[in-house]
């Protein structure tokens, strides 16, 4: 007999979504294992040698001598610090200084920007409740080591185009949330949490030739 797969069940689309600003940097993860018998950082390098901790780039694992735009070294340099983020892939967008837009930052200046503005807050910042299916069970965001930072959030709610297009077009009027002044920011990033699936739009036409362009807006 042939396995029998039942369709999927689809995702209603007007339900809550989250619009960050798209940074135009580089894709960059860090991996940390769960180790359940690790406690302290001296354990962890005797485990994994010079890093307790995996780095990667969009495609590949790096290191600092096969690196990409300096994110491994950044890694090794603050590995202490990051081991606060535990177990898991831990994804965000590396940007700065000499890569792609730049923002205008210092000559050398790098920042990683993490994606999952649910789970994380920024340091020094007071952690919000998170929302669940259960409101009987209270779950608090984590705070970051001080060395991470996070996307702008732009808007939270219901799931509308009239969102986009508006986030759109307050990154167009009033500049980047990343480095304030900083007037060439990129474009959005919607993640649409019921269908968890993300989509990308941006400035100018968004890809395409003969587009709308915000400065018609």
């Amino acid at each position: 007999m042939v396995e029998f797969v039942e369709f999927s069940k689809i995702k209603r689309l007007s339900r809550e979504c989250i619009i960050t600003e798209k940074i135009d940097g580089t894709n960059a993860q860090i991996f940390i294992p769960s180790i359940d018998s690790v406690t302290d950082y001296e354990n962890w390098k005797q485990w994994g040698g010079e890093t307790p901790f995996l780095v990667g780039s969009r495609t590949r694992w790096i290191t600092p001598d096969n690196d990409n735009y300096g994110f491994a070294r950044w890694c090794y340099e603050n590995a202490e610090e990051l081991l606060i983020l535990g177990p898991g892939r831990h994804y965000g967008e590396w940007w700065g200084s000499g890569i792609n837009r730049g923002y205008g930052l210092p000559k050398g200046e790098k920042r990683w920007s993490l994606f999952n503005t649910v789970r994380w807050c920024l340091y020094s910042t007071e952690p919000q409740q998170i929302q669940t299916g259960d409101p009987r069970q209270v779950k608090m965001q984590d705070i970051l080591p001080a060395c991470c930072s996070l996307v702008p959030v732009l808007y939270r709610g219901i799931f509308n185009s009239e969102a986009v297009e508006d986030c759109l077009t307050t990154l167009f009027r009033s500049g980047s949330q990343v480095v304030p002044d900083y007037m060439n920011p990129e474009g959005v990033i919607i993640y649409h949490i019921a269908g968890n699936v993300a989509f990308k739009k941006t400035l100018g036409n968004d890809g395409h030739k003969g587009g709308k362009n915000h400065e018609d807006v």
